[in-house]
């Protein structure tokens, strides 16, 4: 069960094929839109611990979209390489990080913050639950076997966070960001244990 719904995500890749063909033609290379998407995801965090939520909402939906870009270009320009996988994944991880940093710097930093403190280690959590998420996988994988199991995968992380900063801010007192986090460590905890559980059941079959 994934919280974005597959026909969604079909609709979106069909949305988007136009400009992968243009990017393709244009003979854009996968690493490029990869090291966008990455800045992109770093503005966004800068412009969260800065205070321009509405702003860090935006930029990280944006880099959501660069995101899926590279990886199509990558699929239909045949362009697919292990470095290239490699490269993704590791700046993905990047994004994660930066995301909850300069939110934490937000809510650590903003004078009118309840309980500041206990919000940043809510923050750390969803970093650490959203990076074991991907390990899970990517540990899965290396043994053989398939793992995109689970509630909040990278989709839902983006559009989680980027939407509602995106229409709300940071909400009076920074409640909006604090609801934000403490769903996104929940979702991702779960999944945790989702992708856990999955794979203790299939390990031994495969």
């Amino acid at each position: 069960m994934k919280l974005v719904p597959k026909s969604v995500e079909k609709g979106f890749l069909a949305a988007t094929t136009p400009a992968v063909t243009r990017l393709i033609r244009s003979g854009v290379s996968p690493n490029l839109l990869t090291t966008v998407g990455a800045l992109v995801v770093l503005a966004s965090a800068v412009a969260f611990g800065s205070g321009w939520i509405r702003l860090g909402g935006g930029l990280l939906l944006f880099s959501g979209v660069v995101d899926t870009l590279d990886g199509q270009v990558a699929r239909l320009g045949g362009k697919t390489t292990r470095f290239g996988a490699f490269y993704d994944s590791t700046l993905d991880r990047v994004g994660d990080g930066a995301t909850f940093f300069g939110i934490a710097i937000w809510l650590l930093t903003t004078p009118g913050v309840d309980r500041p403190i206990l919000w940043t280690v809510v923050c750390m959590v969803a970093v650490l639950s959203a990076f074991t998420v991907s390990y899970q996988r990517a540990r899965a994988e290396g043994l053989g076997l398939e793992c995109k199991v689970g509630i909040a995968q990278r989709a839902e992380r983006l559009i989680g966070v980027g939407l509602p900063t995106l229409l709300l801010g940071a909400g009076p007192g920074g409640i909006v960001l604090q609801v934000v986090v403490a769903i996104m460590a929940l979702l991702s905890s779960i999944t945790v244990v989702q992708r856990f559980v999955y794979v203790y059941q299939v390990a031994d079959e495969a």
